[in-house]
Formats: C-alpha cells, sequence, structure tokens
C-alpha cells in the first residue's frame, strides 16, 4: 500500500483569505476557499488575459474609460486569485514559544 503525499500540487486548494475591491474599508469580494489551485490559476490566466486585452484597446480608444475600468478590476481579480494560490504554496514558519510559554515548567 503506498501513501499518497496530501500536500501534491494537485491535491492543493484556494484558502480563501484573499480579499477583492473594497467598499467603505471593507472587502466587497474574496476568493472562494476549496477551488483546486491548478484551476484557480487557470481562472486567473483568464482574467489577466482579459484584463490585458482591455487595456490596449482602452490605450488606443479615448472616447471612453470603460475598457480601462474593466481592465482594472479584471487585475484586481486575477491578482487575487494568485495571492491567494501564493499563500498555499508558501510555506508557514514553524511556531516558537514565546516568553511566557518558555517561561512555564515542561510537563511529562
Amino acid at each position: 500500500m503506498t501513501k499518497t503525499d496530501s500536500s501534491a500540487p494537485s491535491d492543493l486548494k484556494t484558502i480563501g483569505f484573499t480579499p477583492v475591491i473594497y467598499c467603505s474599508n471593507q472587502a466587497l469580494f474574496n476568493v472562494r476557499a476549496g477551488i483546486p489551485i491548478v484551476d484557480a490559476l487557470s481562472q486567473a490566466s483568464d482574467l489577466l488575459y482579459l484584463a490585458k486585452s482591455f487595456a490596449e484597446e482602452a490605450a488606443y480608444t479615448k472616447d471612453t474609460d470603460r475598457r480601462a475600468w474593466a481592465a482594472h478590476y479584471l487585475t484586481a481579480m486575477g491578482k487575487a486569485v494568485i495571492d491567494d494560490v501564493v499563500k498555499v504554496l508558501t510555506p508557514r514558519p514553524a511556531r516558537t514559544k514565546t516568553q511566557s510559554e518558555e517561561e512555564l515548567p515542561e510537563s511529562n
């Protein structure tokens, strides 16, 4: 019987800690927890591709700024997804004892 590695990239999922787009100093949206990171990164790629397309069109179209705003929001969403995935992939440092915990006697 082989033991499967539960931290394989294909098994990792978003944690949902990353906020997106603020209104009145509150996050209006958050990345959803539980999405496989492969799917999340694919979605981020699509969002950023669309943002790039809108930004390019906005650079040539001077009569309206709606493409620029669309690019702005798509970029914010894509960035949030990537930031959330990075949080999953970045190892957290090992917890060390606080000074008060170090002063406690060891229990066996």
